[in-house]
């Protein structure tokens, strides 16, 4: 397993990064069109899990009722539920390939700062394809003021050092952001019979439990992670304003 990661991911993420850093010479601009890059080649993965989302929402009137209706019997509660999904052509795991595409993503961008910060910022020759240039000493400065290979150091707090935390507040100001867009089209539901909806309180949790993981993230890894997550979470918030825009269009050229 580690064989595949390290061939289909892990390499070419690497070689890239420096394919583009040899092109343009500052490390955080490189990581921000990797990202873009990256975020192209899985839009399609992103807008099914998006739009199983939105289907699975248009669902949940249904699902309640189900879920009331056979509160004591769960075996024929479960066969209702696959009989809804199967008739409304709709899977409740088909957004999860897109979640676990991003984690593999996240962690080979991980491996791959934090192995060019511990090797002093020098290009491992072995790593990179022979067509790749190697750069030697990367400049792992972003526009000259965030230090990329580098985490916060409470302890050593600076001046220099709040370029960095901006970086990881904006992280997590848009983080924030996209789940509470995503909350926005999520239909308020009734509990049944007064019991709590646990789904709607973990997507309320979720609006918070985000941002912090994002904030751990910024502060506990190198800048590059959170600089990698900052863009890829605007791409994220542009990709749905997107789908919704073009929804909006084909629901009036339809109303017409």
């Amino acid at each position: 397993m580690s064989f595949l990661f390290d061939t289909f991911v892990y390499y070419p993420i690497y070689n890239l990064l420096i394919f583009i850093y040899n092109i343009i010479p500052d490390f955080g601009v490189a990581i921000i069109i990797l990202t873009v890059l990256i975020k192209f080649l899985l839009f399609p993965l992103s807008k099914k899990q998006i739009e199983s989302q939105k289907k699975m929402q248009e669902l949940q009137p249904k699902i309640k009722a189900i879920q009331g209706k056979y509160k004591n019997d769960k075996e024929k509660q479960s066969r209702a539920m696959m009989e809804l999904y199967k008739e409304s052509g709709s899977n409740p795991f088909s957004g999860c390939l897109p979640m676990i595409a991003q984690l593999v993503f996240l962690i080979a961008i991980y491996r791959v700062l934090f192995n060019i910060s511990q090797a002093g910022l020098i290009i491992n020759q072995a790593e990179l394809y022979s067509f790749i240039a190697n750069p030697g000493q990367i400049n792992k400065m972003f526009v000259g003021i965030v230090d990329l290979a580098s985490a916060i150091e409470f302890s050593r707090l600076t001046l220099g050092s709040l370029p960095h935390i901006l970086l990881v507040i904006l992280a997590a100001g848009a983080q924030f952001i996209q789940t509470k867009m995503m909350m926005a089209k999520q239909p308020i539901k009734a509990a049944v019979q007064g019991e709590p909806d646990f789904s709607e309180m973990m997507t309320k949790q979720m609006l918070f439990l985000g941002p912090l993981l994002t904030l751990f993230i910024g502060i506990k890894f190198p800048a590059g992670l959170a600089l990698y997550w900052l863009v890829s979470t605007v791409f994220m918030i542009l990709q749905q304003r997107y789908m919704e825009k073009k929804e909006t269009s084909v629901a009036v050229i339809v109303a017409k």
